[in-house]
């Protein structure tokens, strides 16, 4: 699965993802941060866990148009989960 990532020449690990997740998971709506720590546990490629990041990063600060656009993107990552 290809995913965009910003244009983020980065690669996250899963302990940066775990981190992120941690920081924003208060922030998230309840359906994705109760699935969100599985789907990042099981074995993902380097562009997922770049996108997660990406999605998570700075969630906190985005509007409720920004916001209601990532939580689409993790619903469509999560609905296989």
């Amino acid at each position: 699965m290809e995913v965009k990532t910003n244009g983020c020449s980065i690669d996250h690990s899963l302990e940066d993802v775990r981190k992120k997740l941690g920081a924003i998971e208060p922030h998230l709506p309840t359906s994705i941060s109760q699935i969100l720590p599985g789907y990042i546990e099981q074995e993902r490629t380097q562009d997922e866990l770049n996108h997660v990041f990406h999605l998570l990063k700075k969630y906190d600060l985005a509007d409720d148009e920004e916001k209601a656009r990532r939580n689409e993107e993790f619903r469509k990552l999560l609905q296989h989960v």
